[in-house]
């Protein structure tokens, strides 16, 4: 009764995501969801946010104190 397969071969390639989906807050409160490369680094992932229109939209006429990005997570923008 005892039988003795091997178990199925897995492929590790598959497991890695190529995106992930990152919020982007302003003072605090979620604007937006950004699909992004998983292996963006803060300096991109602040581009990206800051670059897209309805950020854009929502900073107009505001002073940028601050922008928080943690790589994966999220990216926080502090206004004025």
């Amino acid at each position: 009764m005892y039988q003795k397969n091997a178990w199925e071969k897995y492929d590790e390639t598959a497991l890695v995501k190529d995106s992930v989906e990152i919020v982007v807050q302003i003072n605090g409160k979620v604007k937006e969801k950004l699909m992004v490369a998983a292996d963006a680094d803060k300096a991109a992932l602040e581009k990206i946010a800051l670059e897209n229109d309805k950020i854009k939209e929502l900073t107009d006429g505001k002073t940028v104190v601050k922008v928080v990005a943690v790589p994966g997570r999220l990216i926080n923008i502090v206004v004025k």
